[in-house]
């Protein structure tokens, strides 16, 4: 059967065209519409047609096709944006590119820590909000760092691969909780009562407060169900979390082997708890590696409590703080919702 609609012109590329297009698509320093139209001209000079090029690439079949029909009417040259009615363009592909390289791989000519606006215009010859825009179009943003670490564990392969082998694939007959303490819990209270939110304008609340002091919240979470086991202490040692490993004990079905992922707190490896283990067989304990609490599905509860309760709350007292908190917890657990995990060992070392 004869195929529809107009026949596709044959798109012929040089050797040195098609050198050029690959060092733009591949080059960090390109910009990103010139970089997008290069892999579009190579990818169509593989094959297929304009809709499965669109598909693999992520743009629109009519983006393909314009782009395609540019090249082979103009060449390199026509991949360029075309003059456009109106006042000249003053700021050119190369000043975008000059910015970009300069940010990306480039010191201040202060000797300082990252770019400002107003350094770069004047290391450009560019005025600061054409900077301003440059960087915001390619989504750079040099007064912004993030912090990241290494674990330093000699056996950080073989605890990874052990704790999320029990999350994607938990042993039968089995329980696994992920517990933790979340410390030094501040019970405050503001000076001033709070001012409620009102249309247009946010809850406000005074700077200062009042501390009535600090508690530990002790929780295990169930990664199969999402419920939490939880219990408050004022104190945070290896007998309180003797205590809470006991309420675990009476609170989960004797039949069960429990399994416990922690972190390396010496907390978790005091004398008593290695004797209490001895006395309690069907517990087992699974160490995830130094510096790697987000490996602690425990930490996610953490952040969903911190985030409802506490960074906002406002507490006369620490048995007012404690009461709040288990409450909120206890309506976690009567529709309780699990974490999902979904990275496996090999993702994470990739990462």
């Amino acid at each position: 059967m004869a195929k529809r609609g107009r026949p596709r012109r044959p798109l012929l590329v040089s050797e040195e065209d098609r050198r050029v297009l690959e060092q733009v698509a591949r080059r960090r320093t390109s910009a990103q519409v010139m970089a997008q139209r290069a892999r579009i001209v190579l990818r169509c000079l593989e094959g297929g047609t304009d809709a499965e090029v669109a598909r693999e690439l992520g743009v629109w079949p009519q983006t393909v096709g314009k782009w395609r029909n540019r090249y082979i009417d103009g060449g390199l040259q026509a991949l360029s944006d075309k003059d456009r009615p109106g006042q000249p363009r003053k700021i050119t592909d190369g000043h975008v590119d000059d910015v970009i390289r300069k940010t990306l791989e480039q010191a201040p000519p202060d000797g300082g820590t990252h770019w400002s606006t107003r350094a770069m215009a004047e290391r450009t010859g560019l005025n600061q909000t054409a900077v301003s825009r440059i960087w915001r179009a390619f989504g750079l943003k040099p007064h912004l760092v993030d912090e990241w670490k290494l674990s330093n564990d000699p056996f950080f392969i073989e605890k990874v691969r052990d704790v999320t082998g029990l999350y994607l694939n938990p042993p039968e007959a089995a329980l696994v909780l992920c517990v933790d303490e979340k410390s030094q819990i501040q019970a405050l209270n503001r000076s001033a009562p709070v001012l409620p939110m009102m249309p247009a304008v946010p809850e406000r609340q005074t700077h200062d407060y009042i501390r009535a002091g600090t508690t530990t919240l002790f929780a295990a979470l169930d990664v199969a169900s999402g419920k939490v086991i939880s219990s408050h202490q004022r104190k945070h040692r290896s007998v309180e979390f003797r205590t809470f490993l006991n309420q675990i004990d009476r609170q989960t079905p004797a039949e069960m082997d429990i399994h416990l992922v922690l972190d390396n707190y010496a907390t978790h490896k005091a004398p008593i708890i290695k004797t209490w283990l001895l006395a309690h067989p069907r517990f087992h304990l699974h160490f995830i590696p130094t510096y790697s609490s987000w490996l602690n599905l425990v930490e996610r509860f953490f952040a969903e409590i911190t985030r409802r309760m506490i960074r906002r709350g406002s507490y006369t007292s620490v048995t007012d703080l404690e009461r709040a908190l288990q409450a909120w917890i206890d309506t976690w657990n009567e529709n309780p919702r699990p974490f999902l995990w979904t990275k496996t060992a090999e993702e994470i070392f990739e990462t």
